[in-house]
C-alpha cells in the first residue's frame, strides 16, 4: 500500500501500513544492489525518519486516530546480490 501524504512541510509517501496486533506498523522498504551502494538499512537518515513520524502522523490523523496499540515505525532492507536470493533484513520501531 503506498499512501501519499501533505502535513505542514512534511511531504512524501509511505511504503506500508499495516497492522501487527493492535499496533499500526508504518514501514519503510529501502532496495539496493550488493556491492553498489550503502547497505539499505542505512538509507534511512535521523532526517528520513523524521520525516516518516511526520506521515506516519499524519496518516493516524486522516484514518481515525492512533489504535489502541499506537504506533510503530519499521524498516524493511532488501539487498540484491549479483548472484542468488535477495536478502532481507526487518529492524523493528526504528524511528
Amino acid at each position: 500500500m503506498i499512501e501519499t501524504a501533505v502535513s505542514g512541510n512534511i511531504t512524501g509517501e509511505i511504503d506500508i501500513v499495516a497492522r501487527d496486533g493492535d499496533v499500526l506498523v508504518v514501514c519503510e522498504v529501502k532496495t539496493r544492489r550488493a556491492g553498489v551502494f550503502e547497505h539499505p538499512m542505512a538509507a534511512v537518515s535521523p532526517e528520513k525518519a523524521q520525516r516518516l513520524r511526520g506521515l506516519a502522523e499524519h496518516w493516524i490523523h486522516a484514518h481515525g486516530g492512533a489504535p489502541p496499540g499506537g504506533v510503530r515505525i519499521d524498516v524493511v532492507g532488501v539487498l540484491l546480490p549479483q548472484r542468488g536470493a535477495p536478502v532481507v533484513e526487518h529492524a523493528r520501531g526504528v524511528a
